[in-house]
């Protein structure tokens, strides 16, 4: 019995992982207001070195539409508005000369549902990372008894927990798409 509770364990730990990749590619989505998550995936040629953005400049949100980046260093702002500006972002640096100020314009129809379809992409790439990761439990679980270490009435009740594991995963997938939609298309 302890493989099992091992193999669910792993699947468990596997599945909360999924989930918050998940999360995390959904925060960079850009949203109709500012979030400083949008700008996680930027890099800034720092002294020759790609840095993540956030290591090199404080970003804040001081208004509902607007993200400030004020580098720790004057002698990088430049960079730092090039990077964002080839970033598929779409937001239009303003730099003052201390910091750089991003207005996060408002999102047109067409734009939303393009976002929407996104979302729903990343969510159905969760979806088939939480099969792939049900296949691999239940072929563990399936050798398992191959090789006599569990018997069949534990495979089965096993492979029942697994799939119970999988339907709350693809539940809660569905519940982080339903809200994430529900950001995109507010007005």
């Amino acid at each position: 019995m302890e493989i099992i509770d091992d193999i669910l364990e792993q699947l468990s730990s596997e599945l909360g992982a999924v989930l918050e990749s998940l999360k995390v590619s959904l925060g960079r989505l850009r949203t109709g207001r500012a979030n400083a998550a949008l700008l996680d995936g930027i890099r800034v040629d720092y002294y020759g070195t790609p840095t993540p953005l956030t290591q090199c400049a404080q970003i804040s949100v001081p208004e509902p539409r607007m993200i400030t980046v004020k580098p720790w260093e004057k002698s990088i702002l430049q960079a730092i508005e090039r990077a964002i500006m080839q970033s598929e972002l779409g937001l239009n640096p303003q730099n003052d000369g201390e910091m750089l100020r991003l207005p996060v314009p408002q999102l047109t129809e067409e734009r939303r549902k393009g976002l929407v379809k996104q979302a729903k992409g990343k969510g159905e790439e969760a979806k088939i990372g939480i099969r792939n990761h049900r296949r691999d439990a239940n072929e563990l679980l399936k050798s398992a008894e191959k090789d006599k270490e569990i018997s069949e009435d534990d495979l089965k009740r096993a492979l029942v927990k697994v799939q119970s594991l999988v339907d709350d995963g693809v539940a809660k997938v569905d519940d982080i798409l339903v809200k994430k939609e529900q950001e995109i298309l507010e007005v």
